[in-house]
């Protein structure tokens, strides 16, 4: 179908579409870190046993705010832009080209398919992202240090890549990567596979031509599933991120099944999907600014729609 912008056969411009890629998710995670900031904040509550008050997604934003000021809110964006620069080109156009090569002679692939490869596309990214994802989650959790008047472990991020090597060595920078994958695999395929099929259907149900309408309505539901399936893994994926080695003391998390089953113990299942609205409010908008941009990005450079 010519409209849903799929090219079976294989993926041209593969340069150009890196380029796009990185453009747009630069805009997008520039323009929705606080958030994600907050999400982090959510998700490290009830680890200590100072953080017993409940708290909201709000008070944190405002505390952030009121002891750090409005840049505190972007602490850790640089690595969260060093990450995407390597996994948003690599699990977008991946899965372009994944899909293109699974695809029928129609160029059409079923939902389950597109799943499939939406997960493959997002976990093989994460891998070669996931160093700078682990610096990006030290850093946010920094900022809740020195808002209890503690020093902050790193003070940017060649200091925090330095830091972990040292003290943790190469292999420390792959923390986490386990429950790392498993959320990249659920999130892209909730993500990817959703917006490429609810795309489809808006435009075959005549809802709305491929214009931004479409891009936006596909979207919103992108986001909604792809969060509802990750946020379980995004906690412990956060949270063992978060514990450094350390030479005296245990660590609070002996691995990720570890780290599942003592905060559903300690803190209820609910705890699980800890800062799934900050999560959710934060892929809607981020998926909206990406795909807008993306899909204009590609039509002004002349590419087919995704």
């Amino acid at each position: 179908m010519k409209s849903s912008g799929h090219q079976h056969g294989g993926v041209d411009n593969t340069p150009t579409k890196l380029v796009l890629t990185s453009l747009s998710a630069m805009v997008a995670e520039t323009t929705t870190f606080p958030i994600d900031l907050i999400k982090t904040r959510l998700q490290l509550h009830g680890e200590s046993l100072s953080s017993s008050r409940s708290t909201g997604a709000f008070r944190i934003g405002l505390h952030i705010v009121r002891e750090q000021g409005t840049l505190g809110l972007y602490k850790g964006l640089s690595p969260a832009i060093v990450r995407h620069l390597l996994y948003t080109p690599f699990r977008i156009v991946g899965y372009e080209h994944l899909r293109s090569v699974v695809s029928d002679d129609n160029g059409s692939l079923f939902i389950v398919g597109k799943a499939f490869v939406g997960g493959i596309s997002g976990s093989l990214a994460q891998i070669v992202a996931s160093p700078a994802d682990l610096v990006k989650v030290r850093m946010q959790a920094d900022g809740r240090m020195v808002s209890q008047g503690l020093q902050p472990r790193y003070s940017g991020l060649f200091d925090a890549f330095n830091k972990i090597v040292q003290a943790e060595g190469l292999q420390g920078l792959w923390k986490g990567v386990f429950p790392n994958i498993q959320r990249a695999f659920l999130v892209n395929m909730g993500e990817l596979a959703c917006y490429d099929h609810a795309k489809q259907i808006v435009i075959k149900s005549k809802i709305a031509e491929d214009n931004v309408y479409a891009h936006t309505l596909a979207s919103i539901m992108s986001g909604l599933a792809a969060t509802s399936l990750s946020c379980p893994a995004d906690v412990v994926k956060t949270r063992m991120m978060n514990q450094a080695d350390k030479k005296e003391g245990k660590l609070l998390y002996n691995s990720s099944y570890d780290c599942l089953v003592k905060t559903v113990k300690l803190e209820g299942i609910r705890a699980l999907w800890k800062g799934f609205f900050p999560t959710w409010a934060r892929l809607g908008p981020w998926q909206f600014v990406f795909w807008v941009s993306y899909e204009k990005l590609r039509k002004v450079a002349g590419l087919s729609s995704f």
